[in-house]
């Protein structure tokens, strides 16, 4: 493997600070930094950009970014044991590396007041990545402060984030990605790049904020989303009876036998609109 900076191996790293991985805390190093390189170069170019990292670890993938020329990384970890890793990358980086101790579920990253052009890149931790995303979908300012986000989740959350009508995958996550996204599967990362290497593939995938999504309140597309694919079996008639029902769908110009995976993200939109 290939050195990207002057800065030791990671399993070196890892080792002299006692990092295992804890499971509780959702936690996979990827240890392969040729591949944390693809990861950062996913995102398009770095010059000039400020990167909001989540769950750094040991900073495999922060250090690919830096060094792939980003202006700064600021990096939210709530493991408090990751910290003097961070710090040496800092020091090896000098000005280019904030790190905030927090759980990045209450951090308020819109607020954090960072100027010029940003973009989240980050190997979530499994058990909060799939909210942490939604929360940047649905920010109180649209377009979002950010300008992509390139991320990390199982293979099958991504299968479900880029899943549209029609596809086994598709449900609530699919369309909250469709109305406000351009979502693309990047690549697969197979089990053994990381330590300890997790049960599944994963996946990364990469999205881009439409400027204009269609008209809609999030908070109605949640509802008719959650209500939908809560029965995605039943005809919608049945499925969303609790919102509104034949009525609803006949506002909507909706026909209340079909099913949840058949509409598409207007259509949801639309439905939303008449709630």
């Amino acid at each position: 493997m290939a050195a990207i900076d002057g800065l030791p191996p990671l399993r070196d790293v890892i080792s002299r600070h006692g990092l295992d991985a804890k499971k509780a805390l959702g936690q996979n190093f990827l240890l392969d930094l040729n591949l944390t390189q693809k990861i950062a170069r996913t995102a398009g170019p770095l010059e000039g950009v400020t990167v909001i990292e989540v769950g750094p670890g040991p900073g495999g993938l922060t250090r690919a970014i830096l060094s792939l020329g980003a202006k700064k990384v600021v990096a939210v970890e709530r493991d408090s044991r990751c910290l003097p890793a961070l710090a040496e990358i800092g020091d090896f980086y000098p000005g280019r590396l904030e790190v905030i101790e927090g759980d990045a579920l209450k951090t308020p990253f819109e607020d954090l007041g960072i100027e010029g052009p940003v973009k989240i890149i980050a190997n979530l931790p499994y058990n909060v990545g799939t909210q942490l995303l939604v929360n940047w979908l649905l920010p109180k300012a649209w377009p979002p402060f950010y300008q992509s986000l390139t991320l990390m989740f199982q293979r099958e959350v991504g299968l479900r984030i880029v899943a549209r009508e029609d596809d086994n995958h598709y449900g609530r996550l699919g369309v909250l990605c469709g109305w406000r996204t351009d979502a693309r599967m990047a690549f697969d990362v197979p089990p053994q790049a990381f330590s300890p290497p997790p049960k599944v593939t994963s996946s990364v995938v990469h999205l881009e904020p439409i400027a204009n999504p269609i008209p809609c309140s999030a908070e109605n597309l949640e509802k008719v989303t959650m209500a939908a694919f809560g029965q995605r079996r039943k005809m919608l008639r049945q499925s969303v009876k609790s919102i509104g029902g034949e009525a609803l769908l006949a506002k909507a110009d909706i026909d209340p036998q079909r099913r949840a995976e058949t509409l598409s993200v207007e259509e949801f939109c639309r439905l939303a609109n008449c709630l």
